[in-house]
C-alpha cells in the first residue's frame, strides 16, 4: 500500500465547533489528499439561515463533503438542492449523533431505530442533488447492538442505492450518557465494522473511533476502504502529514505558519477575526521544545482587537529555529 494511497483514503470527521472553514483549510495545508467534513449543520439551518455562513468554504479545501443533520425527507432534499450550488463533494446525512438536543430534534444516533425513515431521507436527498448521499452512523445504540441490528439498518439505507457509510465502531448510549461520555465509554468494537464490510462488499466502508496512529490507520484500511479520524487531527494536527510524505514535498511547520498568515490576511479582509483562525492552529507545534510558550503567545495576542496576520509571523520568534 502506497503513503499517498493511505492519505487519499482517510477523512477528518465532522467536529461541532471545530471544522468550520478555517480549521478544513488549515487542515488542507498538511494533506492535499485527506477527505474534509464539514461541521454538522441542521437542514433547517440551511432553509431558515445564512446559507453563506453556514455553507461557504474556500476551494482548496476540495475533496470537502457537507454533513448535514434532520429528519425530514422534504427539508432535507430541499437543503440539499440548496447546496447542491456550493459544489461540494458529497453530502453526508448524520446518523451518529448522540445529544439530547439533537435527539430532541429526532435525528442523529436515534434514527437508527428507523431504518425507513432513513431510507427516505436518504432517497429525497439523492433526488434533490449531484453529489453523492452518504450515511455516517454507529453500530447500534442502547440495547440494539447486535450484529443483526446493524446490518437491518445497513441493508435497507442501502436499498435506496447508497455506497458509501462510515461507521463509528461504538454504539450510542442515548439515555444517561453526554455526548463526550459516548465517545469513550462504549467500547470499540472495529470487528463488527470489519465484518460489515465482508457482508457488504460492494459498499464504502469507512471506520472511525479512536484512530490514533499511522501504523492503527494502515491495519484498518487491511479491512474497510477508509478510515476517519476526529479528535487526533484536532490535538495534534501534524499527524496528517504522517499519512502523507510521499504525495508531495514534506513542508515545515514555519512554512504552514505563514501560509495560514497569508490566509488570514485575505479571511480578515472579509471581516475574520483572527482567533477565529488560530485557535485551529494551536495544537501544529505540540511535542516540540516551546509548543506551549507558542500556545500562549497566538492565545493571548490572537484575540486582540485588531489582531492582524503579523501576529502568526511574529509567534515563530518563539522557537527560534526550525521545527
Amino acid at each position: 500500500m502506497s503513503v499517498a494511497s493511505v492519505a487519499s483514503r482517510v477523512a477528518v470527521a465532522p467536529m461541532m465547533d471545530w471544522t468550520d472553514r478555517h480549521c478544513r483549510y488549515f487542515f488542507r495545508l498538511l494533506s492535499p489528499d485527506i477527505r474534509l467534513y464539514t461541521e454538522m449543520v441542521t437542514a433547517q439551518a440551511v432553509l431558515q439561515g445564512d446559507q453563506a455562513r453556514l455553507l461557504d468554504y474556500d476551494p482548496a479545501e476540495h475533496p470537502v463533503a457537507l454533513q448535514l443533520g434532520g429528519s425530514e425527507p422534504e427539508q432535507l432534499a430541499a437543503a440539499t438542492q440548496i447546496a447542491n450550488a456550493w459544489g461540494y463533494d458529497e453530502i453526508n446525512l448524520n446518523i451518529g449523533c448522540p445529544s439530547d438536543r439533537v435527539q430532541s430534534g429526532r435525528f442523529g444516533a436515534c434514527l437508527m431505530a428507523e431504518p425507513e425513515r432513513v431510507a427516505e431521507c436518504v432517497t429525497a436527498m439523492s433526488e434533490a442533488g449531484d453529489p453523492p448521499v452518504t450515511v455516517k452512523t454507529r453500530i447500534g445504540i442502547d440495547d440494539r447492538d447486535d450484529y443483526a441490528f446493524l446490518e437491518q439498518f445497513v441493508g435497507a439505507v442501502a436499498a435506496t442505492g447508497c455506497r458509501h457509510f462510515v461507521v463509528h465502531a461504538r454504539k450510542a448510549i442515548l439515555a444517561g450518557l453526554s455526548p463526550k461520555q459516548n465517545r469513550s465509554i462504549p467500547p470499540l468494537r472495529y470487528e463488527v465494522v470489519y465484518r460489515l464490510k465482508q457482508q457488504f462488499p460492494e459498499l464504502t466502508v469507512v471506520l472511525n473511533g479512536g484512530v490514533e496512529t499511522d501504523k492503527a490507520v494502515r491495519e484498518h484500511l487491511e479491512h474497510v476502504d477508509g478510515v476517519m479520524i476526529g479528535r487526533k487531527a484536532y490535538a495534534d494536527p501534524w499527524f496528517l502529514t504522517e499519512l502523507d510524505h510521499g504525495s508531495r514535498p514534506v513542508q515545515t511547520r514555519e512554512q504552514v505558519v505563514e501560509k495560514m498568515a497569508e490566509y488570514a490576511t485575505r479571511q480578515i479582509a472579509h471581516g475574520a477575526r483572527l482567533h477565529h483562525i488560530t485557535r485551529h492552529m494551536l495544537g501544529l507545534f505540540n511535542g516540540r521544545p516551546g509548543a506551549r510558550s507558542w500556545r500562549r503567545y497566538l492565545s493571548e495576542r490572537a484575540i486582540r482587537p485588531h489582531a492582524d496576520a503579523q501576529v502568526l509571523r511574529d509567534s515563530l520568534s518563539v522557537f527560534g529555529r526550525a521545527a
